[in-house]
């Protein structure tokens, strides 16, 4: 099959373009490539790229030509961090949002057969404790949960019988990738313990959350692309396993046990975190027969505090500019490699490109 993979470069991105390669794919990347000083262990997989980001994509007049001949987009590219999403909300919505239905409208007018989405269980946002399926109310808290919704929206209302759409809302990630996040809460709670002896907490801990290693969502957009058209079209999968909701004090225990000496603390910053919710992922169980999650957040704080170690990372490391989504983009901005619309100076739609960015 002749995939597209966008946001190839990425946290999800870089472990599953090699996937996809093992299975025996024809893959190609779209991507900017924000955070390409920022890998923290192993090889990024190289694939033949477009190279450019995907707002400028979708405005170049002959994307729909470059997209005629894909069997698939996987659509990852965008904002994934929330910290980034408060920093220039009108600016996910663009990136996550409006960019994301214009891609799936281009794939459908080039003749492209489907298109998987990476959607989120942050649409769920304040859901209280009882499980929220695939048919529960979608309540987002953040510009980044509120985008995704948009881009949902806008996708599923292309669909038809020469385009099938397929949406894959990922439980909270963890675990390692070469482009390792260090916001992602047992990442951070780990890299913490590792470094300071302290298991950080940002808030009281109460909040409950469903969450899946990196390896885990590869797998089910493995699975997704290679289910019969009719087990997937416009289907809604949450990605993960039920019985992998924890609260953060929970996970905040289990750091706690596996990190030597380490202890429970609570920065300056406790309080409530309305992102509250618990995610039914038996629907995906039953649907993708091809998703065989792997992972378990013991398992995968284990692999994390290993590699950390192995890398003697400081907190000056996933604090600062080096790893810190944001930090590390504000960083860009201010050595003058990107502008405020986080295109590249001088690149493609940058200060001095031919193709500013205007949204529908």
């Amino acid at each position: 099959m002749k995939v597209l993979l966008t946001g190839h470069l990425g946290y999800i991105g870089t472990v599953l373009a090699p996937r996809l390669l093992e299975r025996g794919h024809d893959v190609s990347g779209l991507d900017s490539d924000l955070y390409g000083e920022c890998t923290f262990t192993g090889a990024v997989t190289m694939l033949p790229s477009m190279g450019c980001d995907v707002r400028h994509f979708v405005k170049q007049p002959d994307a729909v030509n470059k997209l005629a001949g894909f069997d698939a987009v996987l659509h990852l590219a965008g904002l994934s961090n929330d910290p980034l999403g408060d920093y220039q909300p009108g600016l996910t919505r663009q990136i996550n949002g409006w960019a994301s239905g214009e891609l799936a409208r281009l794939a459908k007018s080039a003749g492209v057969p489907r298109f998987v989405f990476a959607s989120s269980c942050s649409n769920y946002g304040a859901s209280g404790v009882a499980f929220v399926t695939e048919e529960g109310v979608l309540n987002p808290v953040t510009p980044y949960g509120v985008s995704k919704v948009e881009a949902e929206q806008s996708i599923r209302a292309l669909a038809d019988d020469s385009f099938s759409p397929t949406l894959l809302r990922a439980s909270t990630a963890y675990g390692l990738s070469p482009r390792l996040r260090f916001d992602l809460v047992v990442n951070n709670l780990t890299a913490w313990a590792c470094t300071t002896g302290d298991v950080r907490l940002k808030s009281d801990g109460m909040a409950w959350r469903p969450l899946v290693h990196v390896e885990d969502i590869a797998l089910a957009y493995v699975a997704a692309v290679e289910a019969p058209r009719q087990d997937v079209h416009l289907g809604v999968f949450n990605v993960g396993q039920t019985s992998e909701n924890y609260q953060i004090r929970e996970v905040a225990d289990l750091v706690r046990s596996i990190v030597p000496n380490s202890r429970i603390t609570f920065s300056n910053e406790v309080g409530a975190d309305i992102r509250n919710y618990r995610v039914d992922c038996n629907h995906i169980s039953r649907v993708l027969h091809g998703f065989k999650p792997q992972w378990t957040v013991r398992r995968g704080i284990e692999q994390l505090y290993e590699a950390f170690c192995t890398a003697r990372l400081s907190v000056e490391d996933f604090e600062g500019p080096r790893f810190k989504r944001i930090a590390h983009v504000k960083s860009r901005i201010d050595a003058g490699e990107l502008d405020e619309r986080l295109f590249r100076i001088d690149g493609p739609a940058g200060r001095n490109g031919s193709n500013a960015f205007a949204t529908a």
